[in-house]
């Protein structure tokens, strides 16, 4: 059985089809799914839509979203996190992170929420689930100044040195649909020399599809549309497969043990302890 280590089964790309979407990942092999939290406004409604669909589920602010978010949600995610405490569904604490891709953002402000929920991670004895884009060694000196109980680097784009640096302090590295593309040299080359106990599986849909759902520039003006969905994990999964020199069978049991060392409480869910095979799909 494959796992979903990152999907945004919440999305509005999802409103009109999402019992649809659980259903054809589940045809297609995958079982648990981890769903992200992105705002304080999903603190209550993700746990929910985890719960229906039989799902684990984060809790944070994710970094695109604290210009918006209140100063006062850190504490309703302290709160939100400490009266969710014995829900086994509760897995880690995230997205939070650091984007220095997108321009304009306030970088002050992101690490003010960063470092915040790093405490409150800490507090909870919770890992987390981190976004990273171009900031790895921002968020290296955060986990430094504030140890956690480590968790996943998501869609993980940085170096060799900055990957064992994650490993060394109890991170595994999401690998999803960019690893599919042949031109994607340098995740390609973490995703075959990394040890195999630090890569985790994900597809973070609806966004970053594989390489057989890119659609180019003009596509997308044309009205093409592109949604990456949890019933790609398999054939993403053969890519990584493939590379390694792995089976489908190895694949899926090292990346779901791989899951299960960095989001301890995943393994306590019912569904965790399957032994069915994934669909080769």
């Amino acid at each position: 059985m494959w796992i979903d280590s990152h999907c945004h089964l919440d999305a509005p790309e999802f409103d009109a089809d999402r019992d649809a979407v659980v259903a054809a990942a589940r045809a297609a092999g995958v079982g648990p799914m981890v769903l992200p939290a992105v705002a304080a406004a999903q603190f209550d409604s993700l746990p929910a839509l985890a719960a229906r669909h039989g799902l684990a589920y984060a809790l944070g602010i994710h970094p695109l979203y604290v210009e918006q978010a209140a100063d006062d949600d850190l504490e309703r995610l302290r709160a939100a996190l400490a009266a969710r405490r014995d829900d086994p569904r509760l897995v880690a604490v995230g997205e939070i992170g650091l984007d220095h891709f997108v321009p304009g953002l306030d970088r002050e402000r992101q690490q003010r929420f960063y470092r915040a929920q790093l405490q409150i991670a800490r507090d909870a004895a919770l890992p987390v689930i981190l976004h990273v884009r171009r900031s790895a060694d921002a968020l290296l000196a955060g986990l430094r100044r504030t140890p956690v109980a480590g968790g996943i680097a998501h869609a993980f784009n940085g170096s060799a040195a900055q990957a064992a640096a994650f490993v060394e302090r109890g991170f595994k590295l999401g690998f999803g649909g960019a690893l599919t593309f042949e031109r994607a040299l340098q995740i390609r080359r973490l995703a075959v020399e990394l040890p195999a106990t630090a890569l985790v599986l994900e597809t973070d849909a609806p966004d970053i599809p594989p390489q057989w759902l890119y659609r180019t520039a003009a596509e997308r003006a044309a009205g093409w549309t592109s949604r990456n969905a949890p019933a790609e994990l398999p054939r993403i999964a053969a890519v990584l497969a493939q590379l390694r020199g792995w089976s489908l069978e190895e694949a899926a049991r090292i990346t779901s043990a791989n899951v299960h060392a960095a989001l301890p409480r995943l393994a306590a869910l019912p569904h965790a302890a399957s032994n069915a095979m994934p669909h080769d799909g």
